[in-house]
């Protein structure tokens, strides 16, 4: 005699079989987009270490061999991971650049405008900021992540190209706006283990932000 298996059953599902036919990937509940949600919220409460596919399946309620339907390897689920937080971090620096086009900023605004908005997500997605820039733990090429994460950094070169233009400073603009985000980089993490604050005496990131610009841009210019 046979029985069938409810279809909101979390595990043993037809869903979950390799022969069953493919969940709708757009659709409301499709897998792939559901382990992608729960990879994410498991990111931001407990961070990278969390991010095991055995987790990661049983927090979505499917079984351990579900996510390979999607995600051939561990990296890919990753990767996949790091492509929602990179398009959201590309969405907040568009829309503060937008903000600050209508408000006619010049390249040094905007540039410190990128600079505050790509801080301030690190210190409110602290768990996926780190994941995004793992590459040593990502695969970029597959999945269009390099596709995803490497516009925010030909924003940032082509500020760096019009207030330092490589002609004048013997600089290229691409190596100068890598030093530029490095030091951002050493910022967000020194700022989040504690070390910034025990060295400088303050917990504030503002006169840093501005004394790295000053470093790599030059001087900003007298305000109107």
């Amino acid at each position: 005699m046979s029985h069938s298996v409810p279809q909101d059953q979390p595990h043993g599902r037809p869903a979950d079989r390799p022969d069953a036919p493919a969940d709708d990937e757009h659709g409301r509940g499709g897998l792939r987009q559901r382990l992608v949600r729960t990879g994410v919220a498991l990111v931001d409460a407990e961070g990278v270490q969390a991010l095991t596919l055995r987790e990661i399946a049983r927090r979505a309620g499917v079984s351990h061999g579900a996510p390979r339907r999607w995600f051939p390897t561990h990296l890919d689920l990753l990767s996949a991971i790091a492509h929602e937080g990179f398009a959201e971090l590309a969405a907040r620096v568009a829309e503060a650049d937008r903000e600050a086009g209508a408000a006619d900023a010049g390249p040094r605004e905007r540039a410190e405008t990128l600079a505050r908005v790509y801080l301030a997500y690190a210190a409110e997605r602290r768990g996926m900021y780190e994941l995004m820039f793992r590459h040593d733990l990502l695969e970029s090429g597959r999945l269009g992540l390099r596709e995803t994460s490497l516009p925010l950094f030909a924003r940032l070169t082509a500020l760096v190209a019009e207030l330092r233009p490589g002609s004048v400073t013997g600089v290229d603009p691409v190596t100068a706006a890598g030093a530029l985000w490095a030091n951002l980089h050493g910022l967000a993490q020194l700022g989040h283990w504690g070390s910034l604050a025990l060295a400088t005496g303050s917990d504030d990131p503002a006169p840093l932000v501005r004394a790295v610009l000053d470093a790599h841009l030059g001087p900003a210019g007298p305000t109107p």
